[in-house]
């Protein structure tokens, strides 16, 4: 291949690339704010760390950046929603909305039936094209309950069906991709 790769076709690419959902979280001053991010991996043992990539123009970003601290909360299959409202550009308070957590240690918000939880202290937000990457040094860890994760695959949430059998979603022909 030659050249910089087709946007839709480097789309179509990394979405065969399944990931778990995880919502970063953060606490600046009185004000909760968060989103749903797949782009996420650690980085060291030793100092543990962590690594969450964020497109330049979320509202999550400037709080972040304030604040220096942030949660990842990796999320259960049965929490779908809470991806998805995450995912929403609406007001932050709108995201927290009734929604059951508690605070962590750096005050960030801990959402209640998650996998576990990962407070970081922010080191520092890197600009890569048209996006940030924040990496944190983790505080704190919260081990969540023992479940199965919620996945993500070519675009779509993928579902468990038993213990063991993993129910992707349908492949889309070429003409049907963004």
């Amino acid at each position: 291949m030659t050249g910089a790769p087709e946007r839709t076709v480097f789309r179509a690419v990394m979405s065969r690339w399944a990931t778990g959902v995880s919502v970063v979280t953060v606490r600046d001053g009185a004000t909760d704010a968060g989103l749903t991010v797949n782009a996420f991996l650690s980085v060291s043992l030793s100092p543990p760390s962590v690594l969450v990539s964020l497109q330049d123009d979320v509202d999550t970003l400037p709080f972040l950046e304030r604040s220096r601290a942030f949660a990842v909360n990796i999320l259960a299959a049965d929490q779908r929603a809470v991806s998805e409202r995450f995912a929403r550009t609406v007001p932050p308070a709108e995201k927290f909305r009734d929604l059951p957590f508690h605070r962590g240690t750096t005050g960030a918000a801990l959402i209640d039936g998650t996998l576990g939880a990962i407070e970081c202290r922010l080191l520092a937000v890197t600009p890569a094209f048209d996006h940030r990457l924040a990496l944190g040094e983790v505080v704190e860890l919260e081990v969540g309950h023992d479940g199965p994760p919620l996945l993500f695959y070519r675009s779509g949430y993928a579902a468990l069906d038993g213990d063991d059998l993993l129910r992707l979603p349908p492949a889309r022909r070429p003409a049907d991709r963004p």
